[in-house]
């Protein structure tokens, strides 16, 4: 795998924790029917500080969206953009900062 291909892996293993699954529940939510059922709360998936190691229900506090807010973005990273994309964004980026000069075209 290259260093795209594993931060792709590695964004669709903690997306999982968040998506339903084949039952309709989200992982995060654990045992809580009033997070997985209630139809005020099923759609609003919570980001907990911690998570479980296993089962991946969140833990600890779930009103600060600390690192784990980071997880809607990356899930819109990779939902819209493909690494050949990223690659060309760096590119253009890098060579904006290079002044005009110096570029070798």
């Amino acid at each position: 795998m290259n260093l795209y291909e594993v931060a792709e892996e590695i964004g669709r293993r903690l997306f999982k924790i968040f998506l339903r699954d084949e039952q309709g529940n989200r992982p995060v939510h654990g045992p809580s029917r009033k997070f997985q059922e209630d139809p005020h709360w099923r759609d609003y998936p919570l980001f907990y500080e911690y998570f479980h190691g296993d089962t991946g229900v969140g833990v600890g506090a779930s009103h600060q969206t600390g690192w784990s807010g980071t997880i809607a973005r990356v899930m819109h990273l990779f939902a819209s953009s493909d690494a050949q994309k990223i690659l060309e964004r760096g590119k253009e980026k890098a060579m904006s900062e290079i002044p005009q000069r110096e570029r070798k075209t």
